[in-house]
């Protein structure tokens, strides 16, 4: 019997975790197929797409804040629009957050929009526990209740989202669900985040940065079983709801840096601190248990196993590295850390 094919318009799909999700379903879903809607802006990658299924996988590039381009791409019958597109890093956020606001308040009004025109069944929104602010207790822990306290200009631009997918949910009866998750690492994540930097820099013997004393505290989980838990909230989660999506693997900047150097047989004095961001959060840790009570989801992967999935990805795929290193990345890397970004 031939399978009745679902139509799935993903957003930010060229992206780390965007593109991680585009393949999970192409593997795990033989009936679903994608319309890859990304503007290509810095941390979007085609290569992150080689090798896809041409016949279930259609690449678009467009801008989520230009409603013209979203209606002439969205087809006629969706089943979903999931929302990954995002500018997302903090540094940047805080250099300005134009570019924050347009992208990620006004463009997912703009996709709200568009999903009511058309009639998709289901929005999905992808966003972060950074809406909720900073832990202030060891013990403390991120609920779906937490209220939200964002504090950087990225933060504020995914709480006002929220809003706005709450308000489209409670107003016009849209069908809609929000994820929100920790810090993601695995393979193809753009080299200015945290972990992939740590390991490039390590791998180029280069000094590696870490703001303030190190002791902040992150929710890592490897973007593999994150995306299955997004899969998991698209297929059975209640309409209406937030679940959070987190690992229980709380790690300090400064240990998640030490993990990388001794993988890599590396030396403790490349960690160089450097000038804390401002405003730099504490802690951030999430309890997960709705998700994992009510959709039977569990991440696979440990912090070790991931580690080594990591880092093996990005000693076997240097060509990758240096792209995504060169240009206007390494302009940024030198205004951020004062120092040039070097190559292998």
């Amino acid at each position: 019997m031939q399978l009745e094919m679902r139509t799935f318009f993903i957003t930010g799909g060229a992206g780390f975790i965007g593109s991680a999700f585009v393949r999970l379903i192409l593997a795990e879903r033989p009936e679903y197929k994608i319309i890859n809607f990304d503007a290509l802006t810095y941390a979007g990658n085609l290569d992150n797409l080689k090798d896809l299924d041409r016949d279930r996988h259609t690449f678009i590039r467009g801008d989520i804040a230009v409603a013209e381009q979203l209606l002439a791409s969205l087809p006629e019958k969706c089943d979903a629009i999931l929302n990954f597109a995002a500018e997302s890093h903090v540094d940047r956020s805080i250099l300005s957050a134009h570019e924050f606001l347009r992208t990620n308040v006004a463009g997912t009004q703009f996709l709200l929009d568009a999903a009511r025109e058309r009639n998709v069944r289901r929005f999905l929104q992808v966003s972060t526990d950074e809406v909720m602010g900073s832990l202030v207790g060891d013990g403390d822990y991120f609920t779906e209740h937490s209220p939200f306290a964002p504090n950087s200009p990225y933060a504020a631009s995914k709480a006002a989202a929220e809003h706005l997918v709450r308000a489209a949910h409670h107003t016009f009866g849209l069908d809609t669900v929000i994820t929100r998750c920790g810090n993601n690492y695995g393979p193809r994540q753009f080299p200015e985040k945290f972990l992939p930097l740590t390991i490039s820099n390590a791998l180029n013997n280069q000094p590696i940065p870490v703001y303030g004393d190190g002791l902040n505290v992150r929710d890592w989980i490897f973007v593999d079983d994150h995306c299955r838990a997004i899969l998991s909230v698209l297929e059975k989660g209640k309409s209406g709801r937030v679940y959070n999506i987190g690992a229980r693997n709380e790690r300090r900047n400064i240990d998640v840096a030490k993990s990388v150097l001794d993988a890599l047989q590396k030396s403790h004095s490349l960690i160089q601190f450097v000038k804390d961001r401002p405003g730099h959060d504490r802690r951030y840790a999430i309890d997960s248990s709705i998700i994992e009570t009510e959709l039977n989801w569990r991440p696979i992967e440990t912090w070790e196993s991931g580690l080594a999935k990591t880092i093996s990805w990005y000693k076997d795929n240097n060509d990758w590295v240096e792209r995504a290193r060169s240009g206007a990345y390494r302009e940024y890397y030198k205004q951020q850390y004062g120092t040039e970004v070097s190559t292998s």
